[in-house]
C-alpha cells in the first residue's frame, strides 16, 4: 500500500546544528504513528517539518523529500502554497492554546479566515466537531462563555475539535497530554483512538506507555537519527536495536 507520507533522506539544520540526519520513513493512512525518544532527539523537529512550522525559525534549512498524499511539501516556497499545505494539516500543541474569546468563536475562527459562511452553518459545524471530540455534552450549553473558563482537559479537547474544523487529512500532536491529569489524558487517548478511523495522526510523546497503548506504529529517535521504526507491538516486545531495548526498559 502506498504510504500517505513518504520521507526520504531528510536532513534539517538550525544554523550549524544538524538536528535531523538522513531520515527516511513511511507513514500509512488512517492510524496513529508515535514518535518517541529522549528530549532533544529531533522528534518535534521532525513533526514540525510536515507543516513547515520550522520555516518560521531563523537559520532553519532542510534537504531531502517529504511527500504528503503525493504532494512535495517543500516543492514550492510561495506563501499561497505553504498556507494551503498548513490548512490541510491540523496541529495540537503541548499546552492548550484557546484564544481569549468564546468557545464558539474559537471553533469558528478557522473557517471564518477562509470562507464566508452563514452563522448558522458555522455553529452547526462547530457543534459537529465538538461532538466528535466527545465534548459537546459537557459544554454545549456554554458555547458563548470564554474558552479560558474551561478546564485544562476540556481546553485541549476543544483545541482538537478546532483542528478538525478545516477537515484536515493529517493531524499533528506535540505532547498533547503532558500538562493534563490522568483522567483528561485517558479522554484524549480515547478520542485519538476514535479519530484515527478517519484521520492520519502523528503524535510526539515522552510517555512510552501512551505510545504502547494508542499507536499503531512507532519511530524511535536519538540524537537526530531515526534508530528504529515499525509496528508498535513489535517495537516494544522485540526491539531490533540495543538502544531501543534499553530505552523501553528505562535504562537511559
Amino acid at each position: 500500500m502506498e504510504a500517505f507520507i513518504k520521507v526520504r533522506g531528510l536532513n534539517a539544520w538550525y544554523g550549524k546544528n544538524h538536528a535531523l540526519t538522513d531520515i527516511s520513513i513511511d507513514v500509512p493512512k488512517n492510524g496513529i504513528y508515535a514518535f518517541i525518544g529522549p528530549s532533544g532527539c529531533g522528534k518535534t523537529t521532525m513533526l514540525r517539518c510536515f507543516n513547515r512550522l520550522n520555516d518560521l525559525i531563523e537559520g532553519f534549512r532542510v534537504s531531502g523529500l517529504i511527500q504528503i498524499n503525493g504532494v512535495d511539501a517543500y516543492g514550492r516556497n510561495d506563501g499561497k502554497f505553504v498556507a494551503g499545505l498548513r490548512r490541510n494539516i491540523g496541529m495540537v500543541f503541548q499546552q492548550p492554546n484557546p484564544l481569549p474569546t468564546s468557545v464558539l468563536n474559537n471553533m469558528t475562527m478557522p473557517l471564518k479566515e477562509h470562507f464566508a459562511l452563514p452563522a448558522a452553518l458555522l455553529r452547526a459545524k462547530a457543534e459537529e466537531k465538538l461532538r466528535m471530540a466527545a465534548l459537546y455534552d459537557e459544554i454545549g450549553n456554554i458555547l458563548d462563555k470564554p474558552a479560558l473558563s474551561l478546564s485544562g482537559g476540556q481546553q485541549q479537547r476543544m483545541c482538537i475539535a478546532r483542528a478538525l474544523m478545516l477537515e484536515p487529512e493529517l493531524i499533528l500532536f506535540d505532547e498533547p497530554c503532558s500538562a493534563l491529569d490522568p483522567i483528561s489524558t485517558f479522554k484524549i487517548e480515547d478520542l485519538l483512538m476514535q479519530l484515527k478511523k478517519d484521520y492520519t495522526i502523528i503524535i510526539v510523546t515522552h510517555n512510552m506507555e501512551q505510545a504502547r497503548r494508542i499507536s499503531d506504529n512507532t519511530a524511535f529517535f536519538f540524537n537526530g537519527i531515526l534508530v528504529e521504526s515499525g509496528e508498535t507491538h513489535r517495537m516494544f516486545s522485540d526491539p531490533e536495536t540495543e538502544m531501543l531495548d534499553r530505552y523501553v526498559r528505562g535504562l537511559f
